[in-house]
């Protein structure tokens, strides 16, 4: 996912289990606690800086002991604990609370409850240290430390960043704390069966001025309202698996925490993932965006957006920018220009292709036109750049090869140095022209040319729609490997047939861009025990010399793309096959999914379910992280056959849901000025509030795909 995949991150744990929270650019990481530690990777992140990097709460110099952790929201938790009983005595009387809310900033209210009948007195002593280092450093643990200078004013304990002065953070607390350098406490007598409490906030400095914070609840823009609005205008999902229900509302839950907001005109796009990746990524947010459109389009149209706002202009080769190429990452922090050449990083090959791909499925599902003619000329630009600046050598395929040895080597969606590689194991050699991007760019063209056709550009929709079927033939010949009945999973430097078999080839089946014949074997394949670990789709064939069932891309399994595989195989359900084993892996993926509490984290360990009874989580996975939480929603979409197009007032829906889902019900459904009820159980469906002029498509053939809708235009 990121420039820093060659070497993964630290462990963020080192006290016990590891708490995530996340709200827009704020991300919190800490023990069960609520204590953060010096020397880890743990922290309060603003705008990818580390403005606390220790954060302890001691009573009488003691660490409370941890009793649970509960987290309503991404954005809140509640720790709770107790307050170490005194020696020759069994039980403890003083409970303590930290009611803790990230934002802009960070809320932490402490409360003590005296359970006891008499009167307590102790000390209570809050720790605060900083050390601003970019997010990048501490994901990479190359922390120097001592960034931090400390003053006090105002009974304010004040953190400034000792390399910019205009970095930094300030800590108020009520209950007139005794403030010294790098400490608040407080001496407190707590009556009996009574209770004391202090409000703490730490509010970040930017360019010297303090960030308005919105932690609180008559504030428009705290989180708790921002989440709340998302759920009025989301689309309601339900179903009759208590189990299921619970990991949509926890996607729900997370895709509003993981919202940001374009502070220039309060445009809504999506970041990549918590802890390590609260930025618009390319290829993350485009995917994430068209898994939840099922939500809301919102979402979709404001990264959209964003990166067309950051599209390339000019050919820069250390941060990789060239005229229209949809970046890879932005980052706000200290080191950014360090480690990217710059805020915006451009080294990725799909984002592209993708940005033309969700623009045109947007027009679908019913975003108005003018927003969508606004967008054109930058799509128009992408697909100048693919086949400009992305097919460098003019052999028709899109390929990359980093400018510098400062940029990501692999620049697909696994992009770990080690993670395109032959059967035997030796490592592809660039420039390399990655299977799955050859197949988002045949969708990119023939969405255009939807458009296109739409718009009354006739001309332009006849040569695109021919060029991707150029592309779909020379694919084939390309790519193919008739002995080992799969797409070759790249081609290296030399046109060779990179002959692994991994994930890759399922994200050609959801485009669209395999004939049946060979999508049929690949069904056969991507079905065999080497590639369905049991709890989803590994990444690479455990028959691979480089399979690793611990390896960031080199085996594991990553519930995006196992959902990507899902609605591919879904798209060619009329085959033999292809339906059982779309719902053995989304079987396995639920299972998984809900051994990790509801929430899917980015990826875990690919080992088979004859090894382990349980998916073995991966140690430095990110969670919540934005595709992986979009991915349920893929599933769902998936499994009824949903399709609509509101330029056609068409609404195809032919469900064919696993017996676990029970009723399932979509409330509110947007689709442009029309909103829907649809309320499905197997192949049954009804659907309420379908506009009198709409046809309802539920007949049990296969929904039409967004490719077979340029067929049928020529």
């Amino acid at each position: 996912m990121s420039i820093f995949n060659a070497g993964q991150p630290p462990i963020a744990d080192g006290h016990g289990g590891i708490v995530t929270m996340v709200e827009a650019s704020t991300f919190c990481l800490s023990d069960q606690l609520g204590d953060i530690h010096a020397g880890t990777s743990q922290g309060l992140f603003y705008r990818d800086a580390r403005v606390l990097a220790r954060w302890e709460l001691r009573l009488d110099g003691h660490a409370p002991e941890q009793l649970s952790v509960m987290m309503p929201e991404a954005f809140r938790a509640r720790f709770v604990a107790r307050k170490q009983p005194r020696p020759g005595v069994a039980d403890a009387t003083v409970l303590v609370l930290r009611k803790r809310m990230i934002g802009d900033g960070m809320r932490e209210k402490i409360v003590v409850h005296n359970l006891g009948d008499e009167d307590t007195a102790m000390t209570l002593t809050l720790t605060a240290d900083s050390d601003f280092a970019d997010l990048f450093a501490v994901k990479a643990g190359r922390v120097d430390g001592g960034g931090c200078e400390l003053n006090i004013s105002d009974s304010a304990l004040h953190l400034t960043d000792r390399k910019d002065s205009g970095r930094g953070l300030t800590v108020t607390a009520t209950g007139d704390p005794v403030v010294q350098l790098g400490t608040m406490s407080w001496r407190i007598v707590v009556p009996r069966r009574g209770t004391w409490q202090t409000v703490v906030l730490c509010q970040p400095i930017l360019e010297h001025r303090a960030v308005p914070m919105n932690l609180t609840a008559d504030d428009e823009d705290s989180p708790t309202n921002k989440i709340r609005q998302w759920r009025a205008t989301a689309t309601r999902l339900t179903t009759g698996d208590v189990g299921l229900t619970a990991v949509l509302q926890r996607t729900e839950s997370d895709l509003g925490a993981l919202r940001m907001d374009d502070p220039a005109d309060g445009t809504a796009y999506v970041a990549a993932g918590a802890p390590w990746f609260m930025a618009l990524f390319g290829r993350d947010s485009l995917l994430t965006s068209w898994m939840a459109l099922l939500l809301d389009s919102d979402l979709a149209l404001g990264t959209l957006r964003q990166l067309a706002k950051l599209q390339g202009t000019q050919v820069d080769p250390v941060t990789e920018e060239e005229p229209g190429r949809i970046m890879h990452e932005m980052r706000h922090g200290p080191g950014g220009d360090q480690v990217l050449g710059g805020t915006v990083y451009f080294g990725t090959a799909d984002a592209t292709p993708l940005f033309v791909m969700l623009l045109a499925e947007c027009w679908r599902w019913g975003v108005e036109e003018s927003a969508i003619r606004e967008l054109l000329p930058a799509a128009d630009a992408a697909l100048e750049w693919i086949d400009r600046f992305g097919d460098s050598d003019g052999d028709g395929f899109v390929e990359y090869r980093r400018k510098t040895d400062r940029g990501l080597a692999n620049q697909g969606w696994k992009d770990s140095w080690d993670s395109i590689s032959f059967a035997d194991g030796h490592l592809a050699e660039p420039p390399i022209a990655l299977c799955e991007v050859q197949a988002y760019t045949y969708a990119a063209k023939l969405g255009r040319a939807e458009l296109a056709e739409a718009f009354g550009e006739k001309g332009r929709a006849a040569r695109l729609r021919a060029e991707a079927e150029k592309l779909r033939e020379r694919f084939d010949d390309a790519f193919w490997l008739p002995r080992s009945g799969w797409y070759a999973m790249a081609l290296d430097g030399g046109k060779r047939q990179v002959d692994a078999l991994g994930s890759n080839v399922a994200h050609c089946l959801w485009t669209g861009i395999v004939p049946d014949e060979r999508a049929a074997q690949l069904i056969e394949h991507l079905g065999n025990a080497d590639m369905d670990s049991g709890f989803g789709l590994r990444t690479l064939s455990s028959s691979m010399r480089r399979f690793n069932p611990m390896g960031y891309h080199n085996g594991s399994v990553w519930p995006h793309d196992t959902a990507i595989a899902v609605a591919g195989l879904l798209r060619y359900r009329h085959l033999p096959g292809a339906w059982e084993l779309a719902e053995r892996l989304a079987g396995g993926l639920t299972e998984a999914v809900m051994s990790f509490g509801a929430r899917p984290p980015e990826l875990y360990c690919g080992f088979g379910r004859s090894e382990f009874r349980s998916p073995v989580p991966y140690p430095t996975s990110c969670s919540p992280q934005a595709w992986a939480s979009a991915a349920p929603l893929l599933l769902m979409r998936s499994f009824l056959g949903l399709t609509p197009n509101v330029p056609r007032r068409t609404l195809t829906v032919t469900p064919r849901l696993p017996e676990r889902a029970g009723r399932v019900r979509l409330a509110d459904l947007r689709l442009g000025a029309a909103t829907v009820t649809i309320e499905a159980e197997g192949t049954s469906v009804t659907v309420e509030g379908l506009p009198g002029d709409w046809e309802l498509i539920q007949d049990g053939a296969a929904p039409v795909t967004p490719q077979e809708l340029g067929d049928e235009q020529r």
